[in-house]
């Protein structure tokens, strides 16, 4: 009887540490998901506020680009400020792409995250840390989706 009865108990508190686990699993997709949202929603909105909450202050982000005449590729770079500014001044400003934004969460571990971003103009591939209990995004690599 009392083998039944621990086995009843380390059951439970099984279920328990899985089914909490997965809660907290789903909190942090969200806020992850979220993150990806504000920076590229916000691109399309020219919401400077959103761009600046979802980046770190250590961004770094490079675009890959094809120079037509000489078939090289050149990698572009911009910080959080470039960021910020562009988004301000309305350089993405497009409220009908917005709604075309798709984001998927490639994989997760402990305080870090890699997210994909598609946009009719945009794939984003993003890296994510958790800070001061926040996720930012702190790398982005892009390229046109034309």
């Amino acid at each position: 009887m009392k083998k039944l009865a621990l086995v009843l108990i380390l059951t439970i508190i099984s279920l328990v540490l899985v089914f909490g686990s997965a809660k907290e699993d789903e909190k942090e997709n969200a806020a992850i998901k979220q993150a990806a949202l504000d920076y590229i929603e916000g691109w399309y909105e020219a919401s400077a506020e959103r761009m600046d909450l979802a980046l770190h202050p250590d961004l770094n982000k490079k675009g890959v680009q094809l120079i037509p005449k000489t078939g090289k590729t050149i990698l572009s770079h911009l910080s959080k400020t470039n960021m910020v500014e562009y988004t301000r001044a309305g350089a993405g400003k497009n409220e009908e792409k917005k709604s075309k934004v798709e984001v998927v969460i490639l994989d997760v571990f402990k305080n870090t995250a890699s997210v994909k971003t598609v946009t009719p103009d945009f794939v984003d591939y993003l890296h994510l840390v958790k800070s001061e209990g926040q996720w930012k995004i702190v790398n982005v690599l892009w390229e046109p989706n034309k």
